[in-house]
C-alpha cells in the first residue's frame, strides 16, 4: 500500500512539473516572438532574424582562400610568421582547424609555398572539407586571385569564397558565422572592430593636419567574404585596369558594390611582430584559465571539495585543458 501511495504522488509530482515547463516554454516563445516582431526588417545583418528570405549558409557551401604564402620580414624570424610556434602549433593551423571544423566549409584552398604544403596535408586528419593547394603571387590580391582561382567557382553550389589572413589565429568561429551571414546576405562583409584610439593625419614632414572621427572608424580583419559572381567581376575590373588593392574587400569597392563591416573581436589580432606573439600567447593563456575555472565550478558543484582539489593537479599534469 504505501507503495503505491508512493507512486501515485510520484506520477502526480511529474505531471504538475511537465505541465509546468509546457506552460513556461509557450509563454516565452510567444514573448520571444513579440519581441521579434519589433525589430527592423531593413538591417541585413547576421543579428537579425530575416523572416522574407530566411537565407542561412548552407551546409558545405564555401571555399576558403587560407593566405599562408607571406615572408613575415618584420618578424625577424628564419621562417615565415605563420609558421613559427604558437604552443607548440604553427601559427597557421589555428585557423585551419577552426574552418575544417565548420560544417558550412566544403573545401579549403591553402595558398603557400610548396615547400610548406606538408604542414597542413599532415594536419588535414579525417576532416570532410576538401584540402587544396595554390601557389602565393607578387601582392595579396595577386595571392587572392590564384586562391580563387583554384575554388570551384564554377561550381554552383560554392555560394561564398572566404579569404582570411593565416597570421591571425585567434579567429573565432562564432565570428566567422557572423561573416558569412552578412556576406551572403549582402553579397560582401568584412570582420571589423571599432578603432579605439585616436587617429590623426599627418603630411608629409610629420605635422598634424586633422583628427579623424573614429566613430566612423572600423579597422579590418580578416575573414573577408565575397560571392564568387562579384569577386570575379572585382578581380576583371582590377586586372584590366592596373589596379592595387590593400584588402579583399576593396577588389568589391572598385564596383561600387556595398560592404558590410560584422563587427568581429579584439582578439583576432595578426601576428606580425615578436610582441604579436607575446600578446596571442596571453590571449591563448587566459582563454585556458576561463575554460579551467568553468570546469572547476562545474565539478565543485557536482564532487566533494576535497576530492575536486585532489583532482585538480592531476588534470593539468594531463594536458586535459
Amino acid at each position: 500500500m504505501p507503495s503505491l501511495f508512493l507512486s501515485l504522488f510520484l506520477l502526480a509530482f511529474y505531471f504538475t512539473l511537465a505541465s509546468f515547463i509546457f506552460i513556461s516554454c509557450s509563454y516565452y516563445s510567444n514573448l520571444f516572438k513579440e519581441k521579434c516582431k519589433t525589430k527592423p526588417y531593413f538591417l541585413l545583418c547576421s543579428e537579425q532574424t530575416v523572416e522574407s528570405g530566411g537565407d542561412v549558409v548552407r551546409e558545405k557551401s564555401v571555399s576558403v582562400v587560407l593566405l599562408a604564402g607571406g615572408q613575415g620580414k618584420r618578424m625577424g624570424a628564419v621562417v615565415p610568421k605563420q609558421y613559427l610556434p604558437l604552443f607548440g602549433q604553427p601559427i597557421a593551423l589555428f585557423s585551419f582547424h577552426t574552418f575544417f571544423h565548420m560544417f558550412e566549409v566544403k573545401e579549403v584552398i591553402v595558398v603557400c609555398d610548396p615547400s610548406y604544403r606538408d604542414v597542413f596535408e599532415d594536419a588535414k586528419g579525417n576532416y570532410e572539407a576538401e584540402l587544396k593547394f595554390a601557389l602565393p603571387g607578387k601582392e595579396r590580391q595577386d595571392s587572392v586571385y590564384n586562391g580563387f582561382q583554384e575554388c570551384a567557382a564554377v561550381d554552383p553550389s560554392s555560394e561564398l569564397v572566404c579569404v582570411h589572413d593565416s597570421a591571425r589565429p585567434l579567429v573565432l568561429s562564432s565570428d566567422v558565422r557572423k561573416v558569412l551571414t552578412d556576406g551572403l546576405l549582402n553579397g560582401a562583409a568584412v570582420l571589423g572592430v571599432p578603432v579605439k584610439a585616436t587617429i590623426k593625419e599627418a603630411n608629409s614632414e610629420s605635422f598634424v593636419v586633422k583628427t579623424l572621427d573614429r566613430k566612423t572608424l572600423w579597422e579590418m580583419q580578416t575573414p573577408q567574404v565575397i560571392k564568387p559572381e562579384l569577386l570575379r567581376k572585382g578581380f576583371e575590373l582590377v586586372n584590366r585596369e592596373g589596379l592595387e588593392v590593400t584588402d579583399d574587400v576593396s577588389i568589391v569597392e572598385h564596383l561600387k558594390h556595398p560592404v558590410f563591416i560584422t563587427e568581429g573581436s579584439y582578439t583576432n589580432i595578426k601576428v606580425t611582430t615578436p610582441d604579436d606573439m607575446l600578446l596571442a600567447e596571453r590571449i591563448l593563456n587566459i582563454d585556458a584559465e576561463e575554460s579551467y575555472e568553468r570546469l572547476g565550478s562545474i565539478l565543485r558543484k557536482r564532487v566533494p571539495t576535497q576530492l575536486f582539489n585532489s583532482s585538480k593537479d592531476k588534470i593539468k599534469d594531463h594536458n586535459m585543458l
